[in-house]
C-alpha cells in the first residue's frame, strides 16, 4: 500500500531498492498493476527528495532549521509557484514577502518588519531580512532601520560563536543562506537529475502538480512518506496544497526532526521455526496442531523480544484467525484486539499492517453482534487507506465491500449501494471484467437493488454474475445454479411489477403498485458473505460425503493388499518348483 511495505516486499525477495527504476518501467506496461506503478513512482520521488533534502540541510543553521525545512516542503509540495511573492511595501515598511512566513498566529495580517524585532521574534526577523538581502530586487524594499538592527544582531551572534571554541555546528556552511535560494523549479530539476543518476528513471512531469495528475498521486500521501523517511515531525492540522498565492508550511508547522536510523531485525529462529511449522499444519488441515505450534511460537517471541514486537502482533493475528475458523468468535476478538493495540504501538497508527488489523477486528466484532463497532472500525480503516494510498487500490475495494455488507445488514440500502458500485468499478479495473471477484460484486449490487425495488437493474447485474460463473465454473457448479435461481426470482418479481405498472398506465380501476416485499437479510447470511470476500471459506461436508469417503478409502486399501494376477502366477510357479 505504501513505500515501506513495497521495500519490505522487495527485500524479502532479494531485490535491491536501486532497481526501483527498472521495476517502474516494467510495471508501466501492465494495465492491471497501475496502482502498483503509482506507488513505485511515489517511492522513487520521495527517495530522491530525501537525498536532495540531506544535502540541503547542511547549509541551514540551527536557528533557521524550522524555516528551512518549511521552505523545502513548500518548494516540494506547494502549488505556490514563487516561495516569497513580490508585492509593493506600504508606508510602514510592511511588504508581502513576509505575509506568508511572518504572519501572526491569530490572523493573516502581514507584520511590520520592525515589529518582529520589537516583539522579540528574532528568528523571524533575521530570516526575513536575510532572505530579502539575498534577493536583488528585494534589497531596496528593506527599511534602513531594519538593516541597522540586522547588523547589530549578527554582530551579537558572531561574538557568541567566538566564545564557543572547539564546538562545530554540523549544519554550518560558508554560505548559510544558500538554502533560501531554492525554488520549486530548481528543486524539481535536482529531483529529475537524482532519479536519473541513482535509479535510471526518466521523470517526464516538470512540476509536482503535473506529477500528481499524471501518476494519480496525493500530496498528503507524499508528505506522510517524506516525514516518515526524513524524521520530520509537523503540526497536526489540515494543510492546503492547492493555493496559488499562499504557502502551505510555516515555521510553526515544523515541530521537530527525529533521527532515522537503519538497523537489522534479528529473528528468533526457534520461534520462527515453530511459526512456519504451524502454518504448514494449518495448510494440511490440522488446525489444532497448528494452533498449538503458533501458541508456542508466541511464548518464545515474548521471551526473546519482550512485550512489544511486530512479529508478536503477527502471531496474535494468526491465533485470532484460527480461533475464528474453529468457531470461537469471542476468543478471536480478544486476540485481535491485542494485535490491533500492538500494531498501533510498534508499526504506527497509519501503517498498512494496522489497517489490516482493523479490518480483521471489524469482522470478528460483527461475528460477536457488535455491528456499530465493526462499522466504525471499517470507516477508520478506509480513512487511513485513503491517507496512505488513495482510492485507486484493490484494498479500498475490499474495504468498500465490507462496509456495504454491514450497511446492507442494518437496512441502509442506498449508502450500501454507493460503496458497492465503487468496489465494483475498482474490481473491474484491477481484476478484469470476467473475474470471480467481479461476479461477487455484481451479485451484491443486484441483491441491494432488489431490496430497493429496482428489479430491472438488479436483473441486469445478476445476468453479469451468471455469465461469469457459467464461463469460469461451468453450468453445473453450485454458484452458477444459485445465480440461475436468483435470476428466475428477479425475473418473476420484475414481470409482476411491470404488469401492475401497465394496468396503472391503461387506467384500470383499482390498479395499484404492489407493496415491495423486502426481506431483511439475516446476520448469518451477511456473515457468510463477509467470510467469502475476506477469503475465509468453510467447506461443508455432509454425513453422506463422509461415508462415501470412508468407503473409497477401504476400497483402495483392499486393492493395495490383494495380490495382482501376475503375482499369483509367480507364487504358484514357485510352489511347483519346490
Amino acid at each position: 500500500m505504501d513505500g515501506v511495505t513495497l521495500a519490505e516486499a522487495l527485500h524479502n525477495r532479494g531485490i535491491n531498492i536501486r532497481y526501483l527504476g527498472k521495476i517502474a518501467q516494467m510495471l508501466a506496461k501492465v494495465k492491471q498493476l497501475e496502482y502498483l506503478y503509482d506507488i513505485v513512482v511515489a517511492e522513487l520521488l520521495i527517495r530522491a527528495a530525501k537525498h536532495v533534502f540531506t544535502a540541503y540541510m547542511q547549509s541551514i543553521e540551527l536557528m533557521s532549521l524550522s524555516v528551512g525545512v518549511g521552505h523545502f516542503l513548500n518548494c516540494f509540495l506547494s502549488s505556490c509557484q514563487v516561495p516569497h511573492p513580490q508585492q509593493v511595501p506600504d508606508e510602514h515598511g510592511s511588504f508581502s514577502p513576509w505575509s506568508c512566513m511572518a504572519c501572526s498566529r491569530e490572523s493573516s495580517r502581514p507584520l511590520n518588519v520592525m515589529e518582529l524585532y520589537t516583539r522579540g521574534d528574532y528568528g523571524y526577523f533575521l530570516y526575513t531580512a536575510v532572505v530579502a538581502l539575498t534577493v536583488p530586487h528585494w534589497t531596496s524594499l528593506v527599511p534602513r532601520s531594519c538593516l541597522v538592527v540586522v547588523g547589530h544582531l549578527q554582530g551579537r551572534t558572531s561574538k557568541r560563536r567566538n566564545k564557543r571554541k572547539g564546538r562545530i555546528n554540523p549544519f554550518s556552511n560558508a554560505d548559510s543562506t544558500e538554502w533560501a535560494n531554492l525554488t520549486p523549479k530548481l528543486l524539481w530539476s535536482q529531483l529529475k537529475g537524482e532519479l536519473k543518476a541513482y535509479f535510471d528513471f526518466e521523470l517526464v512531469p516538470d512540476s509536482i502538480d503535473s506529477a500528481v495528475e499524471i501518476f494519480s498521486l496525493q500530496k498528503i500521501s507524499l508528505l506522510r512518506s517524506f516525514c516518515v523517511k526524513t524524521g520530520v515531525q509537523i503540526l497536526l492540522k489540515e494543510y492546503s496544497f492547492e493555493s496559488k498565492n499562499r504557502l502551505t508550511f510555516f515555521e510553526e508547522d515544523i515541530i521537530n526532526i527525529f533521527p532515522v536510523v537503519k538497523h537489522i531485525n534479528p529473528r528468533a529462529s526457534d520461534a520462527y521455526n515453530f511459526y512456519t511449522t504451524g502454518q504448514t499444519k494449518i495448510q494440511q488441515g490440522y488446525l489444532k496442531d497448528g494452533y498449538e505450534l503458533i501458541s508456542e511460537a508466541l511464548n518464545l517471541l515474548n521471551n526473546v523480544y519482550g512485550a512489544m514486537h511486530p512479529e508478536i502482533a503477527q502471531c496474535l493475528r494468526m491465533l485470532a484467525r484460527l480461533n475464528y475458523i474453529m468457531g470461537d468468535h469471542a476468543e478471536a476478538m480478544a486476540y485481535q484486539q491485542k494485535a490491533v493495540l500492538m500494531s498501533e504501538r510498534v508499526n504506527g497508527i497509519d501503517h498498512p499492517y494496522t489497517i489490516t488489523e482493523y479490518t480483521h477486528l471489524a469482522l470478528y466484532c460483527f461475528a460477536n453482534s457488535q455491528v456499530s463497532t465493526a462499522l466504525k472500525l471499517l470507516y477508520r480503516a478506509r480513512y487511513l487507506a485513503l491517507l496512505v494510498c488513495g482510492e485507486n487500490h484493490p484494498e479500498v475495494a475490499l474495504l468498500d465491500s465490507n462496509i456495504s455488507l454491514i450497511l446492507h445488514a442494518v437496512g441502509e440500502y442506498e449508502l450500501s449501494l454507493r460503496f458497492l458500485e465503487k468496489a465494483l468499478a475498482l474490481n473491474i479495473r484491477y481484476y478484469g471484467p470476467k473475474s470471480l471477484k467481479v461476479a461477487v460484486s455484481y451479485h451484491l449490487v443486484a441483491r441491494t437493488q432488489s431490496c430497493m425495488g429496482d428489479f430491472r437493474s438488479a436483473l441486469n447485474n445478476e445476468k453479469e454474475t451468471y455469465a461469469i460463473y457459467k464461463q469460469q465454473l461451468g453450468e453445473t457448479h453450485e454458484k452458477t445454479r444459485e445465480s440461475s435461481d436468483c435470476l428466475r426470482h428477479l425475473t418473476s418479481q420484475a414481470v409482476v411489477l411491470q404488469k401492475k405498472m401497465n394496468e396503472i398506465y391503461t387506467g384500470k380501476p383499482g390498479a395499484t403498485l404492489p407493496p415491495i416485499q423486502i426481506q431483511p437479510p439475516s446476520m448469518g447470511s451477511v456473515l457468510d458473505m463477509l467470510n467469502v470476500i475476506n477469503g475465509i471459506l468453510f467447506v461443508q461436508i455432509s454425513q453422506q460425503d463422509i461415508e462415501n469417503f470412508k468407503a473409497e478409502i477401504e476400497k483402495r486399501q483392499l486393492k493395495d493388499v490383494s495380490p495382482t494376477p501376475s503375482e499369483e502366477k509367480t507364487e504358484i510357479a514357485t510352489v511347483k518348483q519346490s
